[in-house]
């Protein structure tokens, strides 16, 4: 721990001598010791319910104020590694690559130069593992239980090992050691890439910011995230989502802080003027508070892909269920618009395809109007569809091979034991821990008797953390889809009223 916090130290002051300020003032006139770049409005900070690790306010901060610089010449880009003329002569052989796939390499080619890296101290300070789906395992990828997340999952995987195979002949020509040739070591590049690089104007890729990255993030509120109105948008328009650029987090607030040149929403960016990178508050906060960073807006399926991690409370989150091939054809809204909110209502496009759908095909053309604008056809039509996505959302949760109690149940054993005697004790009361045993099997623990004294390896603590990501997300999917039928109750009273 000791240790732990020196790195942050020596960290610190190498960021304040590259220029990295927390200071409102100008660059050429300090506030603080040199000696670290923060202390005038920030400070690291631990928030164990939000985030672990991040930056807390020092004094209380008013919205829009710039609460920390990034020099140019302190992040880490594709064009600032391949000033190394070895590296860009190896880089302009392979054309073939990503810009992402290049950083990657850019990466590791600098953790290969040890302390002869000029980003050395950056480095050493990054996570040394990552949770997102590309490193969960068959195991990790099952609990998930959802076909979705599952593919998604395999997806990420297949991904991953495809473009380290593609990168191998570049980093071959430049003569990487053994460790940093691996699979292994390429997930944990491109996981850093995913989760830690944010925009940049001049390259796709984004970039690598020193300090810049230990913001924990915070989900665009409802009122800056909702879709809704959009929906109402005809199925040929186009809708850009600005928060899944390739290499890079867009950084997002509300309207008010629109920025007419580069025509996005912004808690910061790079600032041509000065050079650098520029992070603004993107709400009052309070002396102790954690100060946040929104950098897109995502399910939290998304998060779990790209960054490692999920909000308990994501107003973004979305659900979708099996639908009939009927009601796609049906409608012209896109297959991405038909789904559960997180707070367990039909988002606007599903209701309007449900109702159509349950319309005579010969009665649709006449009623496609009142559809479109939201409105109720008839409490037949009504009451059909209510039934109909209530009796879904029941089948959905009734197959999945574990209920809403036992997940509750299981999370609550991985939260509270330091022990796998009090993990199996917490879980006795569950029908089936087939589950459970799967995982002690995998780990060689299956024969473990009595499991008194029995401490996890770090690789089953691992693994369990991340089999805990996978019971948090499937436990919030299945709450949705049990709100979903409570709403349709509701609603059905209010007609038998």
């Amino acid at each position: 721990m000791e240790q732990e916090q020196q790195n942050l130290e020596s960290f610190l002051t190498w960021a304040a001598q590259l220029g990295i300020s927390d200071s409102s003032a100008p660059t050429n006139q300090p506030q603080h010791s040199p000696s670290s770049c923060l202390g005038s409005s920030l400070c690291v900070a631990h928030f164990p319910h939000s985030g672990g690790r991040g930056l807390g306010a020092v004094r209380d901060l008013r919205r829009g104020e710039i609460v920390l610089r990034v020099p140019k010449s302190a992040l880490m880009t594709r064009e600032s590694v391949m000033e190394d003329e070895k590296l860009c002569f190896a880089v302009s052989r392979h054309s073939c690559l990503s810009s992402a796939q290049v950083l990657i390499v850019c990466l590791l080619y600098e953790m290969g130069k040890g302390k002869t890296s000029r980003w050395h101290p950056y480095l050493m300070h990054l996570p040394h593992t990552y949770d997102i789906l590309a490193m969960f395992g068959e195991f990790e990828k099952r609990a998930l239980q959802v076909d979705e997340a599952v593919w998604v999952t395999e997806k990420a995987i297949l991904k991953a090992k495809s473009e380290w195979k593609e990168a191998l002949a570049l980093m071959e020509d430049l003569m990487f050691r053994p460790q940093f040739l691996t699979l292994k070591a390429w997930v944990w590049a491109a996981a850093t890439i995913s989760s830690r690089t944010l925009h940049i104007p001049w390259d796709e890729a984004g970039c690598l910011c020193p300090v810049g990255d230990l913001f924990n993030y915070d989900a665009p509120g409802e009122e800056s995230s909702d879709i809704e109105g959009l929906e109402h948008l005809p199925s040929n328009s186009s809708i850009h989502d600005p928060n899944l650029l390739n290499g890079g987090n867009n950084i997002m607030v509300d309207a008010e802080q629109f920025d007419s040149h580069s025509q996005r929403l912004t808690d910061g960016g790079f600032e041509e003027d000065g050079n650098a990178y520029c992070f603004y508050a993107r709400a009052h906060y309070k002396k102790g508070d954690q100060v946040l960073l929104c950098y897109g807006t995502y399910t939290n399926l998304e998060l779990l892909e790209h960054y490692g991690f999920l909000l308990q409370e994501n107003p973004n989150d979305k659900v979708f269920i099996p639908l009939e091939p009927a009601i796609y054809f049906s409608t012209s809204w896109p297959m991405e618009s038909l789904y559960i909110h997180h707070n367990g209502k039909p988002s606007f496009a599903l209701l309007a395809a449900l109702r159509l759908w349950a319309t005579p095909q010969s009665k649709r053309k006449s009623v496609g109007h009142l559809v479109y604008s939201g409105s109720q056809l008839s409490a037949d039509n009504e009451i059909f569809i209510t039934k109909w996505l209530s009796k879904i959302c029941a089948t959905v949760l009734k197959n999945l091979p574990t209920s809403i109690d036992e997940d509750t149940l299981l999370l609550n054993a991985m939260h509270s034991s330091q022990d796998l005697f009090t993990f199996m004790e917490i879980t006795k009361p569950m029908s089936s821990r087939d589950e459970i045993y799967t995982f002690l099997d995998a780990h060689d623990m299956k024969d473990a008797h009595s499991f008194t004294g029995v401490i996890l390896s770090r690789k089953a603590r691992r693994s369990m953390d991340r089999w805990k990501l996978a019971v948090q997300w499937r436990l919030k999917y299945k709450k949705v889809l049990s709100d979903c039928i409570s709403c349709c109750n509701e609603i059905l009273d209010s007609f038998i009223k």
